[in-house]
């Protein structure tokens, strides 16, 4: 039996024109919140940055850093920080034109979901902002009112996007192949492997490396933003 569609949206330079993770780890070390010097932190996140663009970047990598600037800080100033970051970077940055994106995609009924491999903490606030409920993020552990600085489960990213999804649909009922229509939006290479799962793979302000396999596989190539550069405050 085919259900309803299902439309799966990453996140960074798809429905924003910026990374959330990079400006967030940015923002933290602009501000002097990043718990080491301001400098090398952001050195760090520039080669993180470098290396997810090259798709050699791993989870644990991204983890060591972006989660130990959960840790070192307390809850309290994390979602007051958060909001300040919403306000000043992203919000700037959520255009009329992704937000039409979504709605009509949510106004047809779909089921709809953000899979990003930027944690949880970063991005719930985001989802929220695009009115979509569900969420497939890296889970940054939380006990005892602290993160911990560790991954809980598996981490959303490459291949593991694709297990994520489909334990995410086991608990809610169905199967990839429920759905008469599956659609994946994504800017990067390293999202190949679910862009594979869908039955429509949608290269979304692609990467040169994407955009070349989308021309060659005759993908759907969707560009959303003019003009926009993820801009380093």
């Amino acid at each position: 039996m085919n259900y309803k569609n299902l439309v799966l949206f990453d996140l960074d330079h798809t429905l924003l024109p910026i990374d959330s993770d990079y400006q967030w780890a940015r923002f933290l070390a602009k501000t002097g919140r990043a718990g080491t010097n301001p400098d090398e932190a952001i050195k760090i996140n520039d080669d993180l940055m470098e290396q997810y663009n090259k798709g050699t970047l791993t989870a644990d990598q991204s983890a060591a850093f972006m989660l130990r600037l959960l840790s070192i800080n307390s809850t309290y100033n994390l979602a007051l920080w958060h909001e300040e970051f919403m306000r000043s970077i992203v919000r700037p940055n959520i255009t009329d034109m992704a937000v039409k994106l979504v709605q009509d995609h949510l106004e047809s009924g779909a089921i709809c979901a953000i899979v990003t491999a930027t944690n949880n903490f970063v991005t719930e606030p985001i989802a929220r902002a695009f009115g979509i409920k569900n969420l497939i993020a890296t889970e940054a552990e939380y006990v005892m009112g602290h993160f911990t600085g560790k991954i809980i489960g598996i981490p959303s990213f490459k291949e593991g996007k694709v297990i994520r999804v489909n334990k995410w649909l086991s608990d809610i009922g169905y199967k990839i192949e429920d759905f008469h229509n599956s659609f994946f939006y994504s800017d990067s290479i390293n999202d190949l492997p679910l862009m594979e799962l869908v039955n429509n793979p949608i290269a979304t302000n692609p990467s040169n490396k994407l955009r070349s396999i989308a021309i060659e596989r005759k993908w759907e190539i969707l560009d959303i933003f003019n003009n926009f550069e993820d801009f380093k405050s």
